[in-house]
């Protein structure tokens, strides 16, 4: 990770009109079909959540936006992103989990499991602060369209929540709400990436 001049890159527009705005986060829904999200679930043995992360990561390192985010008032470009998953803990409460991204599905799992599990047991958040942490929270028990209103004026990363899964006879779908920080990106690379999201899903095996 580097600080970066904002004048020389991409952004230099952006920074100067959403860096100090009172609300400069924006929020995008979408429903995906995650018909082959849970299929290969099932039949593979892996955990839909887990998966929901690594095609969340597959499909921001494919935008060069996600590299990027405004910190302390600074603009940092990083090397590798991550993608970040809500705990529940071992004291009754919740804990947060940095994942480092792998483009290995496998290896990707692994660390999941392991990361989740060793907070889950210490009750101590893992944060990777080299990286470009996506967050990610999964209420996958309530029936909810998404949320807004989630910045707290400190952390300035790409968000992302979702609920329970809702199934069809012939389609499973997934309403995901997305919410961005208008200094790392505009509302075209934010739609690009939720389409990229529906065709990683779409892929997955």
């Amino acid at each position: 990770m580097k600080e970066v001049n904002p004048k020389e890159t991409t952004r230099a527009y952006a920074f100067e009109m959403w860096m100090n705005a009172p609300m400069p986060m924006v929020t995008f829904f979408k429903t995906l079909n995650v018909t082959r999200l849970l299929k290969v679930s099932r039949k593979r043995g892996l955990k839909f959540n887990m998966l929901m992360c690594w095609c969340i990561g597959r499909a921001a390192s494919q935008v060069k936006e996600f590299r990027m985010l405004p910190v302390n008032g600074k603009l940092i470009e990083y090397d590798a992103i991550a993608v970040n998953t809500i705990v529940a803990n071992s004291q009754g409460e919740v804990s947060s989990c940095d994942v480092p991204f792998c483009d290995d599905l496998a290896t990707f799992n692994s660390e999941y499991l392991r990361l989740t599990r060793q907070v889950a047991e210490s009750c101590e958040n893992h944060d990777l602060h080299d990286r470009m942490v996506i967050g990610t929270s999964a209420l996958a028990q309530y029936d909810i369209d998404g949320a807004v209103g989630m910045y707290s004026g400190i952390f300035n990363n790409p968000f992302m929540i979702w609920g329970k899964y809702r199934k069809r006879l012939f389609k499973t779908t997934l309403t995901v709400s997305f919410q961005f920080h208008h200094t790392q990106m505009d509302g075209a690379h934010a739609a690009r990436f939720l389409d990229l999201l529906q065709r990683e899903i779409n892929a997955i095996h």
